[in-house]
């Protein structure tokens, strides 16, 4: 299914990958929007089918690959494996002919507490994307920024008020809801949050805490509660009734000052699903490949690999057509 030629297994057999068109056979990294189509057939870990399917329709054929478990495709075996990024994230290995390709997705190195955790394997070739390709983009230790939000929150109900957390509906939102409950603050999702966490529920992540709840918000707020809902441009999706709040944006991008003024919240915190710049710069050195190509980044992070010894260039739109499709 793969061959290689100039640094790269190319798809002769049109598995394409993360693409937002339709195609014969497409492995799907994750549910985010940008990721997937209504392919004729989608590959994909069985929590990623499951929540592909609740946003682009239940008849979708799709072939469950869990994580670790080898799919042979003529010559050619891909397996499925975790990307930390959200729930059922995976990266894409592909063996043929004696190399390995990685293709990582959109990813995270380190802890979550709604997706398992990334352990890239060594490959001869790595596609990797690189969101925070910048060193400014060097996030705090994920802990602390969870402590800020935690402490946040609780000072706003303190003082009578809503505090309303913009999260993207898939992943964040549900992250952030399970930081949330497990520091016993019980929270309410806008109900489209909520349908996409009742998935999560049904695959066995339970986004309760003890008495600390998940619940759909049902027109207006209660004591002691949290309000998580989608990002604040989707005006649409705003929520009605909340009294006075306090708005919250979680995200990477907010090590950008000017991100809470962008956003028009009240605080942004940088709280991320990626992988941050010092992941990025790590993540070679687990993989140790022969070459790296580098996508859905900044200009010139190529060139920061390439300053560190790797043999690293950007992947290229003639070379993502042939790669992916």
């Amino acid at each position: 299914m793969f061959h290689y030629e100039d640094g790269l297994f190319l798809t002769t057999a049109r598995l394409a990958v993360d693409l937002r068109r339709r195609q014969p056979r497409c492995f799907v990294s994750h549910a985010h929007a940008d990721h997937m189509a209504r392919h004729e057939l989608a590959f994909a870990s069985p929590e990623t089918a499951a929540l592909y399917r609740h946003r682009l329709g239940q008849r979708l054929r799709v072939r469950e690959t869990p994580y670790g478990q080898p799919v042979e495709l003529g010559d050619t075996r891909i397996m499925a494996l975790p990307a930390g990024h959200c729930l059922g994230s995976a990266m894409l290995l592909a063996e043929h002919a004696g190399r390995r390709l990685l293709y990582t997705g959109d990813f995270k190195l380190g802890p979550s507490l709604t997706a398992t955790p990334a352990d890239p394997p060594r490959a001869d070739v790595l596609i990797m994307e690189t969101t925070f390709g910048d060193p400014r983009y060097r996030l705090p230790p994920r802990q602390a920024v969870a402590n800020e939000l935690v402490g946040l929150v609780r000072s706003t109900l303190d003082e009578g008020r809503t505090p309303v957390v913009h999260a993207y509906a898939l992943g964040k939102a549900q992250e952030v809801t399970k930081l949330l409950t497990t520091a016993g603050v019980p929270v309410l999702q806008h109900p489209e949050v909520f349908a996409i966490s009742e998935v999560y529920e049904r695959l066995g992540m339970s986004l309760s805490t003890g008495e600390a709840t998940c619940c759909r918000y049902a027109g207006r707020p209660l004591a002691g509660h949290a309000v998580v809902t989608l990002p604040r441009g989707m005006k649409r999706f705003r929520l009605a009734g909340l009294g006075e709040t306090v708005s919250i944006a979680v995200s990477g991008w907010a090590m950008d000052p000017s991100t809470r003024h962008r956003l028009g919240v009240d605080h942004a915190l940088p709280l991320s699903d990626h992988a941050d710049f010092d992941q990025l710069m790590r993540l070679p050195e687990i993989v140790q490949p022969d070459v790296i190509h580098c996508t859905h980044g900044p200009p010139g992070f190529d060139e920061r690999l390439r300053e560190a010894g790797y043999d690293a260039r950007p992947l290229v739109r003639e070379s993502q057509r042939r790669l992916f499709g």
